[in-house]
């Protein structure tokens, strides 16, 4: 099930004039039943400017109730015998996130018109309310828009959501997605014991279960997906420097596990990233952060590469358009050592690295991932706590964008989970150290992300 149960609105509408600007209000409480997942409370707001000769007040018939996508809403409006020029919606969903928008307004100066919001989450606009809507990324506050002929609508939401929790803590562990499921791989809970449990998330039902364990249970590894299987490379089986080498392969349709060849050096907390049948990884905790080499999963084989030039550990990486992005990391070994920001590239065709932009916010204990061409960072933990920080790349512009942030900070990520435009962060922990493993599962909706 990709989203929460809808309900039948309740509303009330309200009408307030200023100065040249009507100002609709509508208040819109969610039914609770006994199948909702939460019950959710929002607000929507519709403005229009006009000129001082151009007013009218907005009529308007409500056509169907509000549809909710996760944290998002749209309300469905039939506008009669007024031509709009500025519309804005301000949207708040209750539930499990803490990305709740404070009140948003419409003001008029002698140029243009300030869309202003206080609180958490994202401005998007729209040229129709049934049309595609795009994030206004990193929009000022407030944000000003000079008023045309046309139409442009506004909302306010927050792009964050939760799926169903996992049936046990778990941080410091790997994630995987392959064929509509998702599976946390092995880390320990809060008692920092190493578990070969694998968690497994149905997206269909929004449902977990557990399947057949690990043959070795490994904390720190370094997951990934090719040829239909689930690799599970490296990690370490204590909490100290019991690092492994190992590769396990996993096939759902046996639900079987099995040894591969070992890795060139034993390693953890570097990342994976996939390009079709080769998985690079790199990185790791000293003295292995510049180690760097690929696994052919069609011939069983391993290659060293050469060195990731900033070596580092607790990192990010991707794949995208044939080639491996490495970003952030610690330059030591425990959490309250010094990080980094760099993002180096390594280009397959030449065996060359590169750098690009560095990432906004120095940090470690990161997770990321590739989504629609784009490079999502997101979480961490660094001497100072732990980072609820979301960002993103785009290699076409060699620009970071930094989004609306995480409603609970988490680190101890490692992996990707993308279904259905939703970047999907199950478990982690949620204070320094390794003693805080959750079950939160948090997503992020991508869709109108177009920088």
């Amino acid at each position: 099930m990709d989203r929460p149960p809808l309900h039948e609105p309740i509303f009330d509408l309200g009408f307030t004039i200023y100065e040249h600007l009507a100002v609709q209000v509508f208040n819109a409480r969610r039914v609770a039943s006994e199948n909702s997942l939460h019950e959710p409370l929002w607000q929507v707001g519709l403005a229009r400017w006009a000129g001082p000769s151009a007013f009218h007040p907005i009529r308007l018939r409500l056509l169907a109730s509000v549809s909710l996508r996760g944290r998002r809403q749209r309300l469905f409006l039939h506008l009669r015998k007024v031509p709009i020029v500025l519309l804005l919606f301000f949207i708040a969903a209750g539930g499990h996130s803490q990305n709740s928008p404070g009140p948003a307004t419409i003001a008029r100066t002698t140029t243009n018109v300030l869309v202003s919001w206080t609180g958490i989450g994202t401005l998007q606009s729209a040229g129709e309310l049934a049309g595609a809507w795009n994030d206004v990324l990193e929009a000022p506050r407030p944000f000003p828009r000079s008023p045309t002929n046309g139409q442009e609508y506004f909302r306010v939401a927050s792009k964050w959501s939760t799926r169903a929790e996992l049936p046990e803590a778990n941080s410091e562990m790997g994630v995987a997605e392959l064929e509509g499921k998702i599976y946390v791989l092995g880390g320990y809970p809060a008692s920092r014991v190493t578990v070969n449990t694998v968690q497994v998330y149905d997206s269909s039902n929004n449902t977990w279960r557990l399947t057949r364990p690990l043959l070795l249970g490994v904390n720190h590894p370094m997951p990934a997906v090719a040829n239909k299987k689930v690799y599970v490379i490296g990690g370490q089986t204590d909490t100290g420097s019991a690092y492994v080498n190992t590769v396990q392969e996993f096939d759902p349709l046996t639900t079987n596990w099995t040894y591969k060849a070992t890795m060139p050096t034993a390693r953890s907390a570097g990342a994976a990233a996939v390009i079709g049948d080769l998985i690079y990884v790199a990185g790791g905790r000293p003295p292995r952060g510049s180690d760097f080499a690929v696994y052919n999963v069609t011939s069983n084989t391993w290659q060293s590469l050469p060195n990731l030039p900033t070596q580092r550990n607790h990192i990010a990486a991707c794949a995208i358009d044939g080639r491996i992005y490495v970003v952030g990391g610690r330059l030591a070994a425990g959490f309250t050592s010094a990080m980094t920001n760099v993002l180096e590239v390594f280009d397959p065709s030449t065996r060359q690295w590169s750098t690009r932009a560095p990432m906004p916010t120095v940090r470690g204990g990161i997770n990321g991932l590739a989504a629609h061409g784009l490079f999502y960072v997101f979480g961490g933990e660094g001497p100072n706590g732990v980072f609820d920080e979301m960002e993103m790349y785009s290699p076409t512009l060699n620009r970071w964008y930094q989004l609306e942030p995480l409603p609970v900070a988490v680190h101890g990520v490692t992996g990707s989970a993308f279904l259905n435009n939703w970047i999907h962060l199950p478990g982690g922990g949620t204070a320094t150290g390794g003693s805080s493993g959750g079950t939160l599962h948090q997503v992020f909706y991508v869709e109108g992300i177009n920088p």
